[in-house]
């Protein structure tokens, strides 16, 4: 279902948040377990939050409709990887999860409009 709101909302928000639905989908088919969506504090947002197995898993997510501006996975580089990091410890924080194996993962899709979407995980990345 739609809502009059979200036709307003700016396309490029609308693809974002397309592509975070997706890709909290595509992980748990492949056997991750979701603890948080668009976790946000004052200093950012994470992603996704997740399990697997016994590790934690700080996944980015990245939507294009085009390549034109590179590879959707580019677009997270060290300043933003960096943030990720301190972005968790808050999370672990304020979840009371203590400090536990984490990795950090950038799942990156590909969407053309009209078209079947490309997704990418790409597993200890940052």
């Amino acid at each position: 279902m739609t809502t009059e709101a979200t036709h307003t909302r700016p396309a490029h928000l609308r693809t974002g948040e397309r592509g975070e639905a997706l890709a909290a989908r595509y992980l748990e088919a492949q056997g991750l377990t979701v603890l948080s969506k668009n976790w946000r504090c004052p200093e950012g947002e994470l992603d996704l939050v997740l399990t697997d197995g016994k590790t934690l898993v700080v996944c980015e997510v990245k939507t294009r409709t085009t390549d034109n501006y590179g590879p959707p996975a580019e677009a997270v580089d060290e300043p933003k990887a960096a943030r990720i990091r301190r972005l968790t410890r808050r999370w672990r924080a304020d979840h009371g999860v203590p400090h536990v194996p984490t990795r950090y993962d950038i799942v990156a899709i590909l969407w053309p409009p009209d078209e079947t979407p490309k997704v990418s995980h790409l597993r200890g990345v940052l």
